[in-house]
């Protein structure tokens, strides 16, 4: 477990070349916004969590699997990760900010994900220059 990485995840690697594809400036790992989101962009008010789908247990996902050892353990670990991750989106949501959550298996197809994000960006009429 000490091999995984917290930041620089390949997933965050994919979604941080599409912002930049698509003209959007950010920050990575903001401390001062709650949650310290992966990307975001203050002025624009969005921020973008990429979430590994073991980690925070991407509903219907089939790498959200539970280990056979001290399946308890596990199973109160990824109980806290989602409330903590709830907790982070519905606090960041109240500041204004568009909070966008990208799983893991979402970056192995590159292109629907960039659809995703510009539309999500258009839609809350943040300006894609």
């Amino acid at each position: 477990m000490r091999a995984i990485r917290r930041e620089g995840t390949s997933a965050e690697l994919v979604v941080g070349r599409l912002l930049y594809g698509l003209g959007q400036r950010y920050r990575k790992n903001v401390k001062s916004l709650p949650g310290s989101p992966d990307f975001a962009n203050k002025s624009r008010k969005w921020a973008i969590f990429v979430n590994g789908c073991f980690w925070h247990r991407h509903t219907a996902c089939t790498r959200a699997t539970i280990p056979k050892s001290n399946q308890q353990f596990w199973l109160e670990k990824f109980a806290k990760n989602r409330k903590r991750d709830a907790t982070a989106v519905l606090s960041i949501r109240r500041l204004g900010f568009c909070a966008i959550i990208v799983w893991e298996c979402e970056t192995a197809d590159q292109e629907r994900l960039k659809r995703r994000l510009v539309d999500v960006f258009e839609t809350r009429g943040i300006d894609m220059r």
